[in-house]
């Protein structure tokens, strides 16, 4: 994790998962979701805490899902619906639920069909936000098979060449099986960093890095200093100079299959302010030998983690070795939080009358 985005150990609260876990079910259930609605959305963002997703987590989220319970803008009680139904697919309705509920079990159809078809697909229209996107592409670990998530994100991104935002942050997860590696868990926002990093970044008073964001005029920022008023966010590589046009292209693939696809609508013509997701599994054994795959997939992650490091670096990653390691600290250590959020829970818990695990 980048420094802009890492709360320092002088300053972080270090708190169990399980007492988070406790206080973010209370808030959802006071505001009367079902228990496993609240369940689900627990798990999938206390995923992103335990793994060092911050963007994604509870510091992030839970305040503007509260709002969402508040206002009525989000269903805290959603019933999904298939709407379309074929062996291979299906599309299902949201009722205008949170994708952190609605996604996992989209999820679960996807993996129940692929059991039988191969590969699946199931699209969701008329979603809110769906948290990490890794979350629900690594529920096809314990089944053999590779996930793959999806999904319209906020209206942030400033085409190549643009002033104005036209395409969504719509972050991307590929999860696949491994045999005694750790798997490979890839997710990344279309946009040059996650929008929630920025805001990660703002808390803590860190500077943005160069290619993050444009100006209000859709100039990009190219040096390192505070976020600009009116900024929107660049592309997955910055400039057209280093390859924004890719991300710029992969980021309107999402709002294609998820928003389109779905007919959800597209980040800049959201239908009802609503989101579409995609989840597509691919059942391993439908393809080749589970055992070999699981050899072959050991000896490729090894090979990339044993890459001999650039001068000045210490090791090569791969997508989700670090988050795996950062689970196993934080399961020993707690979970480092800013005091802000800690303060935010305990202030909200109060006004809702619920216990303060925090105590």
């Amino acid at each position: 994790m980048l420094k802009q985005f890492r709360v320092s150990d002088d300053v972080a609260v270090r708190t169990e998962s399980s007492v988070m876990r406790q206080t973010v079910n209370d808030i959802f259930r006071a505001l009367g979701m079902p228990n496993d609605d609240a369940q689900r959305c627990v798990d999938t963002l206390m995923y992103a805490d335990d793994r060092g997703i911050d963007s994604h987590g509870v510091s992030n989220m839970v305040r503007f899902y509260v709002a969402g319970l508040k206002d009525g803008s989000i269903n805290p009680a959603p019933k999904m619906t298939v709407t379309r139904d074929f062996p291979g697919a299906a599309v299902v309705d949201s009722d205008k639920g949170l994708g952190i509920t609605i996604g996992p079990q989209a999820m679960e159809l996807a993996i129940e069909k692929a059991r039988v078809c191969g590969v699946a697909t199931v699209t969701a229209m008329n979603g809110g936000h769906f948290g990490a996107a890794a979350y629900h592409a690594q529920l096809a670990l314990a089944q053999d098979m590779i996930g793959l998530s999806m999904t319209v994100g906020g209206l942030m991104v400033a085409p190549t060449f643009g002033a104005e935002a036209r395409v969504g942050l719509n972050p991307i997860a590929v999860a696949a099986p491994a045999g005694e590696e750790a798997p490979f868990i890839f997710d990344g926002s279309m946009s040059s960093v996650a929008g929630n990093k920025i805001r990660l970044a703002q808390r803590l008073g860190a500077d943005i890095l160069p290619g993050w964001v444009t100006e209000a005029d859709g100039t990009p920022v190219m040096d390192e200093r505070p976020t600009p008023d009116g900024f929107m966010m660049l592309p997955l590589g910055g400039t057209r100079e280093i390859g924004s046009h890719k991300g710029y292209g992969l980021g309107a693939s999402v709002d294609i299959l998820s928003g389109l696809l779905s007919g959800a609508g597209v980040a800049l013509h959201r239908k009802d302010g609503t989101s579409g997701h995609h989840f597509t599994v691919f059942n391993i054994a439908a393809f080749r030998d589970l055992d070999e795959y699981r050899a072959e997939m050991d000896a490729y992650l090894r090979a990339l983690r044993e890459t001999p490091p650039a001068p000045g670096q210490e090791r090569v990653l791969y997508a989700g070795l670090e988050e795996h390691e950062e689970e196993i600290d934080r399961r020993e250590r707690g979970i480092p939080y800013h005091p802000e959020v800690i303060e935010w829970f305990r202030e909200t818990t109060a006004e809702l009358g619920l216990p303060d695990h925090f105590a």
